[in-house]
C-alpha cells in the first residue's frame, strides 16, 4: 500500500475506536453524519411510525372480534309472524314457551318504537309499525350452558308456528371472521414493517462501508480483523436504529392518543388505539428495532467486508 494512503490517520487512535467504541476516533470509522446517518434515522422512524398503527390495528380488531362474539353469543332473537287476529295470542304463547326453556333469562318482547328503529335503515324513520305485518321480535338472552338452540327451534316448530328462532350464527360468522382477518393483517404488517427496516438498514450499512474502503484497508494492515471492523459499525447502526424509532414511536403514540373514542363517533374505526396495558407494548418497537439494527448490520458488514479486498 502506498504512504499516501496512510496521510491523516491516526491508526493509535483508529485502533482504539475499534477496541473501546472512543466516540470522536469511531467518527472516523463510521460517519455520524451524512446520507447513511439521515436514511437510517429517518427510515427507523418512519417505520416505528407505521408499527405503532398496525400495532394498534391488531390489538384493535382483536378486541372488536372478542366483543362482537360475546355480544352475540350472550342473546338470540325469536320472530313471532302469525295472522292479524292471532298476532297477540301466538306472541304470548311463544313467549310461555321461552320462560320455560332451560338455560335463558327473562324474554323480553321488543315495543314498536324498538322495531321501528331497527327498520330505520331500510325504510326511513318514519315508517307506521302498526300499519305493516312486522313480525314481533322477542329478545331471549342466554343465562346458562344448558341453553339448546337447536332443542327450542325444534320445539317452536313443533308448539308455535310462525316462531323461528335467530341466533344471529349467519351474519355473526362473517363479521368475526372478517375482524380476524384484519388482526393477522396487522400483524403481517408488523412483519412486513420489520422486514423492510431491516432492508434499508442494510442498504444504509453497506454504503458507509463502501465509501469507508480505504480506512477498513488500513485497519486490516495493523491487524483488525473483519469481525473487530464489523463491530463498529454495528454499533453505531444499532444505536441509529433505536434513537429513530424511539422518536417515531412517541410521535405514532401521541398521533394513537388524539384518535377519537368509541363514545364520541360510535363508528368501527373509532376502536383503534390502545387501552389499559396496552399502552406499553409500543415501547418495544425500539427494542425490536434495535434487534434488526444489530443483526442486519452485522450480516451486512460481515458480508461487505469479505468483497472488500
Amino acid at each position: 500500500m502506498r504512504r499516501a494512503d496512510f496521510r491523516g490517520l491516526n491508526l493509535r487512535a483508529l485502533w482504539r475506536g475499534l477496541l473501546w467504541g472512543d466516540g470522536g476516533v469511531g467518527d472516523r470509522i463510521v460517519p455520524p453524519t451524512g446520507f447513511t446517518a439521515h436514511l437510517t434515522l429517518f427510515s427507523a422512524g418512519a417505520m416505528a411510525f407505521l408499527a405503532v398503527f398496525a400495532l394498534a390495528l391488531a390489538l384493535a380488531t382483536g378486541r372488536l372480534a372478542d366483543r362482537w362474539s360475546n355480544q352475540l353469543a350472550q342473546s338470540v332473537t325469536v320472530r313471532v309472524s302469525a295472522p292479524a287476529g292471532e298476532q297477540e295470542a301466538r306472541t304470548q304463547s311463544v313467549l310461555q314457551i321461552l320462560r320455560t326453556t332451560p338455560g335463558v333469562g327473562q324474554p323480553q318482547l321488543l315495543p314498536d318504537d324498538e322495531v321501528a328503529k331497527l327498520l330505520a335503515p331500510w325504510f326511513g324513520p318514519d315508517m307506521p309499525v302498526d300499519a305493516l305485518p312486522v313480525p314481533a321480535l322477542i329478545d331471549l338472552p342466554i343465562a346458562g350452558d344448558e341453553f339448546d338452540a337447536e332443542g327450542l327451534r325444534l320445539r317452536l316448530e313443533a308448539e308455535a308456528p310462525g316462531a323461528v328462532l335467530d341466533d344471529h350464527t349467519q351474519w355473526r360468522r362473517p363479521l368475526v371472521s372478517a375482524a380476524k382477518r384484519l388482526r393477522v393483517l396487522g400483524i403481517l404488517s408488523l412483519l412486513l414493517i420489520a422486514a423492510t427496516s431491516g432492508a434499508m438498514i442494510v442498504l444504509a450499512a453497506k454504503a458507509a462501508l463502501a465509501a469507508n474502503g480505504q480506512v477498513i484497508r488500513v485497519l486490516r494492515l495493523i491487524g483488525a480483523r473483519d469481525l473487530t471492523i464489523a463491530t463498529a459499525f454495528v454499533r453505531r447502526f444499532t444505536n441509529r436504529a433505536a434513537l429513530g424509532a424511539g422518536a417515531g414511536t412517541v410521535l405514532g403514540m401521541g398521533a394513537v392518543a388524539l384518535l377519537p373514542d368509541m363514545q364520541a363517533a360510535g363508528g368501527f374505526l373509532t376502536g383503534l388505539g390502545f387501552q389499559g396495558w396496552d399502552w406499553l407494548l409500543p415501547l418495544l418497537i425500539p427494542v425490536i428495532a434495535a434487534a434488526v439494527g444489530f443483526f442486519a448490520t452485522r450480516w451486512a458488514a460481515l458480508k461487505m467486508l469479505g468483497s472488500i479486498r
